[in-house]
């Protein structure tokens, strides 16, 4: 979390290559063909030169050029093993963000036939093929990455195993609660253009079988100030800017899956807006115009929670990939939807009881002084192969 603001408010900044308009990261699928393309090129200038010289010397013992064929395959094959690359995630997972995003977040009623439901999420990619040609796949302002996660309950309910457990908890601290709001399904969608996102919502809820949600909300994000929380804080400052930086630290890397919390923030701008501009920066633990850490910060501002203390760059137990966003009116509920990824979810329960001062020092985070938690939960995005093989069962 220790991000710029709030409980992990996170995703655009200058400096992480999230803004629209910088140059995209290479992806790791893209760094490991060329990884892969340069091994081939050095084992296929070594076989050139055993064979050229028909016969090599090894051990004191002459080989034919047959065993030095049969010597070259062995490596080839070795190098092929411990070049494959680890599990695929969803395109949800650690991709950098775009202008907009949706949060949809579903609740089934219990009568709902989970083997049906999990033909439908696993068609979500076709589904974006629906709201966004192929052909326009690769086009900044038309792309839409989407993931879909799912639930602790409703996951065991399809026959889904998740390398952890990851149970939401409810928290309570001295600023206010952390409620456990529970949820079956869950879709996270960026895109630049809102209304692609509103419309694959629609497709996606028009897809589950009849009679099978009780009820679900869908949120829209923007970018706010050039990558800011409505605080005015510059937002991700502690997220990873690299493809590999991130994949590290969301995806697991024994099946591709990654664990993910989801979190409704509302801000009371009245507070931000009245209070002085160095009572916020003690409360976030940073400078507002540059996101610079303070060198003093008291015990209870957001990044002393974040991290292990208020000292100046205090270390940092854990990490996520932040993608949170602003979301809302001015008429009515406005805030931060926060999400971020991990490849293990003890990296959330950290920063949350952290933030609440549980079983610990009893400190709660001073950023909920100005914004309430209203609803949270955690999910599991499973690999591309592991999501595929649940709309087999």
């Amino acid at each position: 979390m220790a991000s710029s603001i709030r409980p992990l408010f996170a995703i655009r900044t200058a400096s992480s290559l999230f803004g629209r308009g910088i140059s995209r990261p290479l992806s790791t699928k893209a760094a490991a063909s060329k990884a892969s393309k340069g091994a081939s090129l050095v084992l296929g200038a070594t076989a050139a030169g055993i064979v050229g010289y028909g016969i090599y010397k090894n051990k004191n013992k002459w080989m034919t050029s047959n065993d030095a064929l049969e010597a070259v395959e062995s490596i080839m094959k070795s190098a092929s093993v411990s070049a494959a690359e680890p599990p695929t995630a969803q395109p949800s997972v650690f991709s950098p963000g775009k202008d907009h995003a949706l949060y949809l977040w579903i609740h089934l009623k219990p009568e709902a036939n989970a083997k049906e439901v999990a033909k439908v999420c696993t068609n979500l990619q076709k589904m974006v093929d629906q709201v966004v040609a192929p052909d326009f796949r690769d086009d900044d302002d038309h792309e839409v990455l989407a993931g879909v996660g799912f639930g602790p309950n409703f996951y065991s309910q399809l026959g889904g195993k998740s390398p952890k457990d990851y149970n939401y908890a409810h928290r309570k601290g001295t600023h206010g609660d952390m409620p456990s709001s529970g949820g079956d399904v869950f879709i996270h969608a960026k895109s630049n253009q809102v209304s692609n996102l509103f419309e694959l919502c629609q497709v996606f809820v028009r897809a589950m079988p009849k009679g099978s949600v009780a009820e679900y909300e869908d949120i829209y994000s923007f970018v706010y100030k050039f990558g800011r929380d409505m605080s005015n804080f510059i937002d991700g400052t502690e997220n990873r800017a690299d493809d590999e930086g991130r994949q590290a630290v969301a995806v697991d890397k024994s099946t591709g899956g990654s664990y993910v919390i989801t979190q409704k923030w509302l801000h009371d701008l009245d507070i931000i807006n009245s209070e002085k501009r160095k009572t916020l920066e003690s409360w976030v633990g940073r400078d507002q115009e540059d996101s610079t850490e303070l060198n003093r910060k008291t015990i209870t501002s957001h990044v002393a929670r974040m991290t292990s203390g208020n000292q100046k760059e205090a270390p940092k137990p854990v990490e996520i990939v932040r993608q949170s966003m602003p979301f809302g009116s001015n008429s009515g509920e406005h805030g931060l939807f926060f999400i971020g990824y991990a490849a293990d979810p003890y990296n959330f329960d950290y920063m949350l009881s952290r933030m609440v001062g549980a079983g610990g020092d009893g400190h709660s985070d001073d950023i909920m002084r100005f914004s309430k938690n209203t609803k949270g939960t955690y999910w599991f995005f499973p690999g591309v192969a592991d999501l595929a093989k649940l709309g087999s069962k």
